[in-house]
């Protein structure tokens, strides 16, 4: 799938479902939140969020005093629902659209954190793209949070066929960063059933 089909499929499912009716909904992320506590220095750390678009993470940061977020999503429609929803809040965020194969970042993260957007890609020039920006664009002692969908998670996501992961595989990709955790976790959907995710977390 190109970037212009990608942006298209994704304005629409923005545009027609709500929060209740998205499979990747949650109403507290609490996996990206204890990591990105666990791994930042301080609050004033550099995080990115990658396909963050309508997601609640943004808004726990703030709450728990973070201030230098940037939250990237290929669909401007999911990110004027997040700014509706957070009010005066939005202001403290930096808000980014673009497909993240052609990203062009002004700085650097200290932490680039990545919920279901890398299974995606599925076309390994997509995949390559990703991971020199990983790269590139990642502070040196920087820290790669993903999560993506387990080998024995769904083979596709919103009519879309994903790439399944294994820690053997998800390694393999990233292998210019070191793991330092790995977990198995099963996200509740709205529709009362699961997911099976895998996580990690790489430093750079």
């Amino acid at each position: 799938m190109d970037a212009t089909v990608r942006k298209s499929h994704w304005e629409n499912i923005y545009s027609t479902k709500s929060l209740n009716e998205v499979s990747w909904h949650e109403p507290k992320p609490d996996n990206s939140i204890k990591l990105i506590e666990k791994y930042a220095i301080d609050k004033n750390v550099t995080i990115i969020d990658i396909g963050g678009g309508d997601s609640f993470l943004a808004d726990n940061l703030i709450a728990l005093g973070f201030s230098n977020i940037t939250v990237l999503d290929i669909s401007e429609t999911a990110i004027e629902k997040a700014k509706i929803r957070l009010g005066e809040n939005a202001n403290k965020i930096k808000w980014i659209i673009s497909d993240i194969t052609s990203f062009e970042p002004t700085e650097k993260y200290d932490i680039w954190h990545d919920r279901a957007v890398f299974h995606f890609l599925t076309d390994v020039l997509d995949q390559e793209k990703y991971k020199e920006l990983l790269t590139k664009s990642l502070n040196e002692n920087g820290t790669f949070i993903i999560g993506t969908f387990a080998i024995d998670g769904p083979t596709k996501c919103s009519g879309i066929t994903v790439q399944q992961y294994d820690i053997e595989s998800i390694t393999k990709q990233f292998s210019r960063l070191k793991l330092v955790e790995n977990f198995n976790f099963q996200h509740p959907t709205p529709f009362n059933t699961f997911q099976k995710f895998i996580f990690a977390v790489f430093k750079k």
